[in-house]
């Protein structure tokens, strides 16, 4: 037995050594051969392109048979096959290298056959004889030559994608200090104890290469294995796999370099300790290209640093917010590093330094990471992390004073038009930052403090001082404060931030210091007057003009409403009040009635007054008495107008028209002598601001005027167009389709008519006119742009950045009011208050720019409400956006960027690549990106990490884990939109501790919401569309604190609901939703003999709740006894809209519903009503209910009591196939205004009987039938 175990030992022994000589020999030849080729690519004119490709492959493969021949004691899959193929090659490049030889090269050259044989065969020998190797241990010489070959590979594979870059460095370097080692360069002793880690480090980057050689030969076998015949939809599933197999290897690269660049650090820490004051010319080449290379490869590591920590170490650990801290600085001393001023005999001092405080770092992590895995005590390590701002200081310090050069002093010029505007976004940025609690605000969040404060004291002071006599004072302010901007915010995105950190915020500072010094020595008081933007010059308004040959069409209804109201109604004052957006025809209606005949023959006395801007109370008031009194003459300065004018129109019926009043001070000012008598006088009002409509309102309420409709626009365009004469048959077509581009404004179709009216009347002209029809407006930009610019120079500057966003979204397209108001505030334009929810302040803001009349509402009861802007006000937001550097790719320092689904985004995504070393996208705020084709280009071309100050993202694409984690560093996000799919909010999403809207479109299972989302506790607004508190299939419950709530968020949705005891008291912790949705599976209670419902009456703001019913598969007897019983609802008295889906409902269940007093909508869907009847009692009262939606209900019979809807506006019916009629009741309830009727044909007669009696009943045709597209059933 023992003389078996003896033989097999030497056995292996002797296998082992002819394996080692095999090796040996191995080297040699390679050696050779790569020396050969060399010589024979720098024969001239001798070898061609595809033969120096051949010689490059051969290298490769060489390189990566003697590496995995040295590591063939890893476990490494199909490592005969790799290896064999690999040997093949060999020979097939050296065959065909040496037919494309020229004879007399190769007769040069002659002596190498032998070699080449000798190459072949000792492949052929290591690869057959690897696996015999028992012994990991290799040699010094045998470890330089595998680091050698490591290098060759990462270099190959750097050059195919250039994110293994750093991997190449790293090599190099290991390489090359290793090389110095073996040629006695460096003493053993020094480096003795970091010698295994090289070892080591070339396992693992061998590991790495190899896994990356066998994923690429997969896939090119599966390509090739294809049944050709469904080549497509083969690719397309690669496509997928591909994408998932470079998430995967860019996890793997992270790891990989959280491993090995501890080494390098080592390396760095040996070279400065030891190294520094060496004479060897082979140690300072390495040094100076180790201090070439390092600053890269550490940046990259601290970046997967970070990443890993907030992937395994929650931000509350105590003492990671520390370590957080200093790898931001790291960061910015490492990003964009200015070698240029540093002191060139101090940059090793710095790198060593810099090396220093990073492996202190990593030593941090790594023990906090064990320790919390451990669940042991984090004192210990908490305790270190409290020197790292000491060490922060000292050398912020050093590097202004021994590492860095300071840089000339430069100047910003303010490159915008509107300065007011600016600093109110300014000062939002700068208070936004300081509430963000970010790490990369810790290092600047003492100076962001004073600039905030100083500018605030500054812009307070400049609000209200006579502006004119201190522009270039106000000029330099603007250019002090956008500088500020920039420097801040190039620190945080670490866009040359060394500089700005260490010199250039502390100058700003001083400057702005210096200006509040400035301010507080002028001797002028302030004196209340408004803000005058210095780079911009305001256009002066020119009053309107009215011509009696001016042609007027359309409105009818509203000019005979107008004129009623004029000539009949109330004997006491009243206030006729048209609104509406510019150019909409407000004075033209007036003009219309005001010169109608029963108008001028009813009033004794008439005034018109056009008040614009710039009005004097007194010359108006003159000119209204001059009218009043058939005078032309001018009365002396001396004299009260206003009594002269009180006394003329006393004991008269008059009619004063004051056309474009701005404000309500201005209305009280000029209405103040107009006398209250009981005579019939009225008022015309027309104002484009609605505030100032409601509050001059008496008894009529204000009339906002419509847009004109398709045929009025073409009636105008007509007579514009051609006076009397009709339109000639062949240019009706294309006429009626300009008009309707016109989109209904007045303005615009005038001025489309005047183009067309001096033109040819040709059918090929007028399609000119109609391809080219915005620049056809816009030959006449002053006058479009002055009356748009007019009223959006009357907004307060809080208003203006939400009306220029609009222009971000496409022509012609609404936006609903819930993404609105998210995007307002994540963008940074609503500003916080003490006194109000950030919600009510969004609110007020949309009130106020509806009221403006430059936004457009859509807010029809049973309608989602939406908002849009017109046209010509688009272009009119667009131009000033760009003005303002809001948005636009093509601006400097852009704030928004969209990339649609096209190529634009594959030739200029790299924008936020890695290599982009200077890169204005840094300073993105908001990044949207729309299209399922550009999935492929995110993972390599895209590096989001680096926008930095990104507060919106919205990413229509299918978002893997590694650009997840990416996200989750982006900390300043306040909107989030993702496709994924994820299980699960990963632990990083803890990062994210200013996220205020989170949408996830999960294409994967049920997304799982706890524990993650109890960080998010600035979130308002989650909406998931499928998702769940818990693991529905886990067994173990999860453990909430007691006083776990979020308390701001307001919408949630869409959740899959079951019962269990975690979820009855789960909306306990939300107890400020306002909007809730979820689908409830199905849970039977035994014990009450009812379906579970959760208690929702601790929502008490709860205003709209949509659910639906999911039955389970099983027929047991609750199942069966469910459609009998009613439901135990606990809705919140406070619901305002309730949407229920697939519900089996009994007429208790209803009345419950009946009893909700606030309920304004009703939608029921999919309804199973137990008998087929609703029988509404006495009690049964919807007091509120203004809308009410039946879609496919099993209803057959339904009675209405006489009080049963007292309020209802609307009723729709949807595919109600088993109702029989509409009950008549219905005609009886005055408030409703109209029927609504989707595939129920055979409730038409009854709903057409209930118009009848309704039209008996109240003398009018208000009520209305329609059908689908809102189309009237009856006329």
């Amino acid at each position: 037995m023992e003389k078996a175990k003896y033989n097999e030992t030497e056995r292996e022994e002797e296998e082992a050594n002819n394996s080692s000589v095999s090796f040996s020999a191995l080297r040699k030849d390679v050696v050779n051969v790569m020396d050969f080729m060399e010589r024979l690519k720098n024969e001239e004119d001798q070898i061609a392109a595809d033969m120096a490709d051949q010689i490059e492959n051969l290298k490769f493969v060489l390189a990566f048979i003697c590496t995995y021949v040295q590591l063939s004691y890893s476990n490494l899959e199909k490592f005969e096959d790799t290896m064999n193929t690999a040997r093949l090659e060999v020979k097939d490049l050296l065959r065909s290298i040496l037919d494309d030889v020229d004879n007399n090269i190769r007769c040069k050259y002659n002596y190498m056959n032998h070699t080449l044989s000798s190459l072949a065969n000792n492949v052929d020998d290591c690869v057959s004889s690897c696996r015999s190797k028992s012994s990991a241990i290799i040699t010094e010489e045998q470890l330089n030559f595998l680091l050698l070959n490591l290098h060759h590979l990462s270099k190959f594979l750097a050059e195919k994608v250039y994110r293994y870059e750093i991997i190449q460095n790293v090599c190099g370097n290991m390489r090359d200090f290793h090389g110095l080692i073996v040629n006695g360069c460096i003493e053993h002793e020094i480096v003795e104890y970091v010698l295994p880690q090289f070892q080591l480090m070339a396992e693992r980057v061998g590991h790495f290469l190899w896994e990356y050689h066998i994923d690429e030969d997969s896939q090119f076998c599966e390509l090739d294995a294809n049944d050709q015949t469904d080549e497509n939809a083969q690719l397309s599933e690669l496509d997928e796999d591909d994408q998932n197999d470079k998430a995967s290897r860019l996890f793997k690269l992270a790891h990989l370099l959280l491993k090995i660049i501890p080494t390098e650090l080592e390396v760095i820490h040996i070279c400065y300790t030891n190294l520094k004051a060496s004479t060897s010319a082979e140690v300072g080449r390495f040094i100076k290209k180790l201090m070439e290379t390092s600053p890269d490869i550490l940046r990259e590591y601290l970046i997967h640093l970070q990443e890993h920590m907030v992937t395994v170490i929650t931000p509350s650990t105590s003492g990671a917010r520390n370590i957080h801290v200093m790898m931001e600085f790291l960061l910015i001393i490492l990003s964009d590093m200015p070698k240029d001023f540093i002191h060139r005999v101090k940059l090793f001092d710095l790198l060593a330094r810099v090396g220093a405080l990073t492996k202190e770092v990593s030593t941090l992590v790594r023990d906090l990471e064990e320790k919390l895995r451990n669940k042991e005590g984090t004192d210990e390590t908490n305790r270190a992390t409290l020197d790292l701002q000491e060490n922060i200081e000292l050398l912020k310090k050093d590097l202004k004073h021994v590492y860095l050069k300071a840089p000339d002093s430069s100047q910003c010029c303010f490159p915008m038009s509107d300065g007011p505007l600016f600093m109110h976004l300014l000062h939002i940025h700068l208070n936004d930052l300081l509430d963000s609690n970010a790490y990369s605000i810790a290092l600047i969040k003492e100076e962001i403090g004073m600039v905030k404060e100083d500018l605030e004291s500054i812009r307070s002071f400049l609000m209200n001082i006579e502006q004119e006599l201190y522009k270039d004072l106000w000029a330099r302010v603007l250019d002090m404060a956008y500088e500020a901007k920039n420097v801040i915010d190039s620190v945080i995105v670490r866009d040359n931030g060394l500089l700005h950190l260490i010199f250039s915020l502390p100058n700003i500072i001083k400057k702005i210091k210096l200006i509040k010094e400035d301010i507080s020595n002028l001797h002028e008081k302030p004196k209340s007057r408004g803000l005058i933007v210095v780079n911009s010059t305001k256009k002066s308004v020119e009053s309107k003009s009215l011509t009696t040959g001016k042609i007027i069409v359309g409105f009818e209804e509203e000019t005979n409403l107008i004129l009623r109201k004029l000539t009949s109604g109330p004997t006491d004052l009243d206030v006729i009040s048209i609104t509406g957006m510019p150019g909409s025809g407000k004075t033209t209606l007036a003009y219309k009635v005001y010169n109608d005949k029963s108008v001028s023959s009813h009033f004794d006395l008439r005034a018109w007054c056009t008040v614009d801007q710039g009005y004097d109370e007194k010359k108006l008031l003159d000119k209204i008495f001059n009218q009043v009194s058939d005078s032309d003459s001018k009365l002396s300065e001396n004299i009260d107008v206003a009594d002269k004018l009180r006394k003329q129109l006393y004991g008269k019926r008059y009619l004063i028209v004051l056309d474009d009043l701005w404000d309500t001070a201005t209305w009280d000012e000029l209405t103040r002598p107009f006398p209250l008598v009981e005579k019939g006088s009225r008022i015309i009002l027309t104002t484009r601001k609605k505030e100032v409509a409601l509050h001059g309102k008496l008894y009529t309420d204000p009339l906002n005027l419509r847009l004109l409709r398709r045929e009025e626009s073409w009636e105008l365009l007509e007579k514009r167009a051609f006076g009397k004469e009709s339109c000639p048959d062949e240019l009706l077509d294309v006429g009626t389709e300009i008009a309707e581009n016109c989109k209904g404004l007045p303005l615009v179709v005038d001025l489309i008519a005047g183009v067309i009216a001096g033109r040819e009347k040709k059918k090929t002209v007028w399609l000119e006119v109609l391809n080219n029809l915005h620049s056809f407006i816009f030959k006449n930009e002053v006058q479009v742009m002055k009356v748009v610019e007019i009223s959006y120079d009357h907004l307060p500057d809080h208003l203006k950045p939400c009306l220029l966003h609009f222009a971000s979204r496409p022509k012609d397209s609404a936006t609903t009011i819930f993404e609105l108001k998210a995007v307002w505030l994540a963008e940074g334009f609503v500003e916080k208050t003490e006194m109000k929810s950030m919600e009510e302040v969004v609110k007020i803001y949309l009130d106020d720019l509806i009221s403006s009349s430059l936004v457009i509402c859509f807010n029809e009861i049973g309608d989602n409400p939406t908002c849009q802007i017109h046209d010509l006000v688009h272009d009119f937001c667009l131009i000033k956006a760009r003005e303002e550097k809001l948005f636009d790719l093509s601006d400097f320092l852009p704030r928004q960027i969209t990339i649609d689904d096209d190529e634009h985004f594959v030739l200029n995504f790299d924008l936020f690549g890695s290599k982009k070393k200077r890169h204005s996208g840094k300073h993105l705020y908001s990044l949207r990106i729309n299209g399922d084709e550009l999935d492929n280009c995110l993972s390599d071309a895209c590096h989001l990490r680096h926008l930095r100050l990104l507060r919106m993202l919205y990413l229509d694409i299918n978002v893997k884990d590694s650009l997840l984690n990416e996200i989750c560093m982006l900390n300043h996000l306040r909107f989030l939109f993702i496709r994924t799919k994820a299980e699960s909010l990963p632990l990083s999403f803890s990062n994210l501790w200013n996220l205020e809207s989170l949408t996830v479109y999960n294409e994967g299972s049920t997304l799982v919401l706890l524990p993650r989302i109890w960080d998010l506790l600035k979130l308002r607004h989650l909406a998931v569309n499928v998702c769940s508190f818990f693991d529905l299939d886990a067994d173990e419950s999860i453990v909430i604190a007691e006083d776990t709530k979020l308390e701001k968020l307001r919408i949630l949705g869409e959740l899959m609901l079951s019962y269990s005891k975690d979820t009855e008291d789960i909306f306990k912790r939300f107890p400020n939703l306002q909007y809730l949705t979820f689908e409830l599976k199905e849970s039977w209670d035994y014990s009450t003999e009812q379906h579970w419902f959760p208690k929702l009456d601790c929502l008490t703001e709860l205003e709209e709740l949509t659910v639906d019913f999911e039955r389970s598969n099983t027929n047991d007897s609750g199942s069966s006894a469910a459609i009998n019983r009613p439901w135990d609802f606990h809705f919140p008295s406070s619901l305002k809209k309730l949407l229920l889906g697939e519900f089996p409902l009994t007429s208790d269940s209803l009345s419950t519903i009946a009893r909700l007093l606030n309920l304004e909508e009703l939608h029921l869907y999919n309804t199973i009503i137990q008998g087929e009847e609703w029988k509404m009692g006495v009690e049964d009262t919807f007091e509120n209910l203004k809308y009410l939606k039946l879609h496919q209900v099993t209803l057959a019979r339904w009675e209405v009591g006489e009080e049963s809807f007292p309020a209802l506006e609307k009723l729709k019916l949807s595919r109600c196939h088993m109702l029989e009629e509409i009950p008549p009741s219905f005609g009886d309830i005055y408030s409703l205004k109209s029927i609504k009727l989707v595939e129920s044909p055979q409730l038409k007669d009854s709903a057409m009987k209930i118009k009848e009696y309704a039209e008996d009943m109240r003398g009018g045709d208000e009520l209305q039938i329609l059908g689908r597209k809102n189309i009237p059933l009856f006329k």
